[in-house]
C-alpha cells in the first residue's frame, strides 16, 4: 500500500493532529482568553474525526486494511472503540468550563486553554493504541496519551490534591511504562520482531522461559493501563484529586483504549497461546471484581467510591476478555459501551451537586435527602446505580448478562458463579446512595443550578441505561459481534 493511501487510513487521526497543533499555537498567542473557543474548535475537530470513521463503524470495514506497512491496523475493531472514545472526550469537554468556572476550580478560576489541547492530544494517543498492530506503535500511542493524563490530573497547579493526583499517576505510570517496555523488549528478544503478526507466529510453538516473561510483563503492564488488581492501586487517589471532569475523562475514554488494546494485544499477539494467558486475565478479572465491591463499602468520597466502581466493572469487562472468543470479545464491548454510559452520567450527576456559590460537593454526607432538594437529580442517580449494580430492568443488567452467558458458553461456569456472588457484594454500596438521598434527612446544601449542557447529558444517558436502552440491544450486539470478528481475522 503507497503512502497515500496510508494517509487516507488514518484520516481521524490527521484530523487530531493537525488540530491540536493548530489549536496549541492559538493558546500560545492568545492565552486563557481564548479558552471557550479553543474548546468549542476541539469538540468540533472530535466531531469530524468521528465523522469520518462512522461509515466503518455503522457497516463494518470487510477485509482487515493495514497502514503504513503493518503499523497500523484499520478494522472493525479499531473503529468501534474509536467512536467511543470521541463521543466521550467530546462528552467531557462540554462540562468541564462550568466546572472550572466554579469556586470548585479554587483561586484558579477559569479554564485553562491547554485543557481541550490535552484532551485531544490523550485522544489522538488513544486512537493510535487501539489501531496498533506493532509493539513501537503501541508505546508511542500509550505514551502520547499518558504524557497528556498527567498533566491533566494536576491541571489545578495551586490545588494539593490535584497536584498529588499527577504526581502518583506520573510515578506509577512512568513503573508500568517501564515495566510494559521491558515486556516488549523480552519479546523483541526472544522473538526477533516487533510487528503482531511476526511476534504470534515465532510464539506459536511452546514458549520458552524469556517468552513467557515477556507476555507476563506486557500483560502487567496493560493491567495498570486499565487499573486491574493487582495494579489499581493509583486509581482511587488519582480520581479523587483529579477534577472532577478530568476524572470523568479517565474513567471513559482512556478505559476503552486501553481494555481495546489489551484485547488487541491478547488475541493478535497471544492468541495462539491461550492456555498461557487465560489464567492470569482470569485472577485479574475476579480479583477486581471481588476487591472492587469490598474497597467501595467504607468510602465516604463519591469520586473515590466510583473509582473502586471502575475496578469492579473492569473485572466484568476481563471476563469476557478470559473467555477468548469472538463472542467473549463481543459481550466485552457491549459491557464497554453501556459502562461508558453509565460512568459518564454518575459524574455528570456529581458535577451537578453544587452550591448557590459554586462550590461542589462530593461526600455521602452532603447529598443527605437530596431527592427532596434536588429531586432530578437523586432520581437520575437512583438510575445510574441500579444501573451500575446491574439490577433489572436496567440496561446495566444487560451488560452483565451477555458477559456471563458467554463466560458459561464457553464452560467456564465455576468462574461465572464467583463473579455472580461477587456482583451481589457491589449492590450494597450502590444501594447506599438510594438510602442517604431518599431516607435521611436533608442536608440542603445542594442548591445551586446547572447548566442546560449538564441536564442533557444527564437525560441522555439516563435514558439510555433506563429500559428504553433495551431498544438498541440488537443494533449494539450486532455492531460488536462485527468489530470482534475482526479480532480473529488472521493474516
Amino acid at each position: 500500500m503507497d503512502f497515500t493511501a496510508s494517509l487516507a487510513l488514518i484520516m481521524p487521526e490527521l484530523i487530531l493532529t493537525v488540530a491540536g497543533l493548530a489549536l496549541l499555537l492559538v493558546c500560545a498567542w492568545g492565552g486563557d482568553k481564548l479558552a471557550r473557543p479553543v474548546a468549542i474548535l476541539a469538540v468540533a475537530a472530535l466531531f469530524g474525526a468521528g465523522f469520518v470513521i462512522l461509515p466503518g463503524v455503522h457497516f463494518g470495514t470487510g477485509p482487515v486494511v493495514d497502514a503504513f506497512g503493518g503499523l497500523l491496523k484499520m478494522d472493525g475493531f479499531a473503529l468501534f472503540a474509536k467512536a467511543l472514545i470521541y463521543l466521550s472526550a467530546i462528552a467531557c469537554l462540554i462540562v468541564a468550563p462550568a466546572f472550572f468556572n466554579s469556586e470548585a476550580a479554587g483561586s484558579e478560576k477559569g479554564m485553562r486553554a491547554e485543557y481541550p489541547v490535552l484532551i485531544l492530544f490523550a485522544t489522538l494517543g488513544m486512537s493510535i493504541m487501539v489501531s496498533a498492530a506493532d509493539f513501537m506503535t503501541l508505546y508511542l500511542g500509550l505514551e502520547l496519551n499518558s504524557l497528556s493524563a498527567y498533566v491533566l490530573a494536576a491541571i489545578l497547579r495551586k490545588d494539593q490534591r490535584s497536584a498529588e493526583a499527577g504526581l502518583k499517576y506520573f510515578v506509577l505510570g512512568a513503573l508500568a511504562s517501564g515495566i510494559l517496555l521491558y515486556g516488549m523488549s523480552l519479546l523483541y528478544g526472544f522473538t526477533g520482531a516487533t510487528d503482531f503478526a511476526s511476534v504470534r507466529s515465532a510464539l506459536s510453538g511452546e514458549l520458552s522461559t524469556g517468552q513467557l516473561f515477556g507476555l507476563i510483563f506486557v500483560l502487567s503492564g496493560l493491567a495498570f493501563k486499565i487499573a486491574a488488581v493487582p495494579f489499581h492501586m493509583w486509581t482511587p487517589d488519582v480520581y479523587e484529586g483529579a477534577p472532577t471532569p478530568v476524572t470523568a475523562f479517565f474513567s471513559t475514554a482512556p478505559k476503552v483504549a486501553a481494555v481495546a488494546l489489551t484485547a488487541r494485544v491478547v488475541f493478535e499477539v497471544f492468541g495462539g497461546q491461550v492456555d498461557a494467558w487465560q489464567q492470569i486475565v482470569m485472577f485479574t478479572a475476579l480479583a477486581s471484581i471481588v476487591f472492587g465491591a469490598l474497597g467501595a463499602i467504607g468510602q465516604e468520597n463519591l469520586k473515590r467510591l466510583l473509582a473502586y466502581s471502575s475496578i469492579n466493572n473492569v473485572g466484568f469487562i476481563l471476563l469476557g476478555l478470559a473467555v477468548g472468543t469472538a463472542a467473549g470479545a463481543s459481550a466485552m464491548l457491549v459491557y464497554l459501551f453501556i459502562y461508558v454510559a453509565m460512568s459518564l452520567g454518575s459524574f455528570v450527576a456529581l458535577l451537578m451537586l453544587r452550591s448557590e456559590d459554586g462550590n461542589l460537593y462530593e461526600t455521602f454526607a452532603d447529598i443527605r435527602g437530596l431527592a427532596v432538594t434536588r429531586p432530578a437529580i437523586a432520581w437520575a442517580l437512583l438510575l445510574l446505580m441500579f444501573s451500575l449494580a446491574g439490577i433489572p430492568p436496567l440496561l446495566g443488567f444487560y451488560s452483565k448478562f451477555v458477559v456471563f452467558q458467554a463466560t458459561v458458553e464457553a464452560g467456564l461456569v465455576a468462574f461465572a458463579a464467583i463473579a455472580i456472588a461477587a456482583s451481589v457484594i457491589g449492590a450494597f454500596y450502590y444501594i447506599k446512595f438510594v438510602k442517604v438521598m431518599f431516607f435521611d434527612e436533608p442536608a440542603c446544601v445542594v442548591t445551586g443550578k446547572s447548566g442546560a449542557a449538564h441536564w442533557v447529558l444527564l437525560a441522555l444517558t439516563a435514558a439510555i441505561i433506563s429500559p428504553l436502552g433495551y431498544l438498541m440491544t440488537r443494533s449494539l450486539t450486532d455492531l460488536a459481534d462485527k468489530a470482534a470478528s475482526s479480532l480473529f481475522l488472521l493474516p
